[in-house]
């Protein structure tokens, strides 16, 4: 039997891995491509917060990946998101954490460069939309939440 704790960990792990796909499959048309806005990505930032999301994103980003037009997605998407959350896991500072998603770009980068497109505007509208989902968005809202007590409660104990 699983101890609450336990319990309470793997259910905030599933719970973000649903929502990243949720929010992936939804939004598909934004979402895959070489000029993507994923909004999901704003999640990566949980990482900088609880080293445990690592484990929801890597797995929310595999399964939404399966739903992708390309293929090499499934391989090339989950190594961007596995260098980007550990790659937050170390960073001390927020601004910088919320970085490590738009420099994880140079993997779509090589992917699509596989299949034809140019490299360097892969990478950069890639990245531009991580730093405008993410850097933009995202820490603004996660600096917020930060401060509410329930967010505090629910999110990141």
């Amino acid at each position: 039997m699983m101890k609450k704790s336990n319990l309470s960990a793997f259910l905030r792990i599933a719970v973000c891995a649903a929502l990243y796909v949720a929010l992936t499959v939804t939004l598909a048309p934004l979402s895959y491509g070489a000029v993507q806005f994923r909004i999901s990505e704003v999640l990566t930032l949980l990482c900088f917060f609880k080293k445990d999301y690592c484990y929801a994103l890597i797995l929310g980003c595999f399964i939404s990946n399966l739903f992708s037009p390309l293929p090499l997605d499934i391989v090339f998407g989950v190594a961007s998101t596995v260098f980007t959350v550990v790659g937050m896991r170390y960073v001390k500072n927020i601004w910088a954490a919320s970085l490590m998603p738009a420099l994880s770009m140079v993997f779509i980068a090589w992917e699509l460069a596989l299949l034809g497109m140019p490299f360097w505007f892969s990478f950069l509208t890639a990245a531009l939309g991580e730093i405008g989902v993410v850097t933009v968005i995202g820490v603004p809202l996660f600096k917020g939440l930060e401060k509410n007590r329930f967010f505090q409660k629910t999110v990141l104990q």
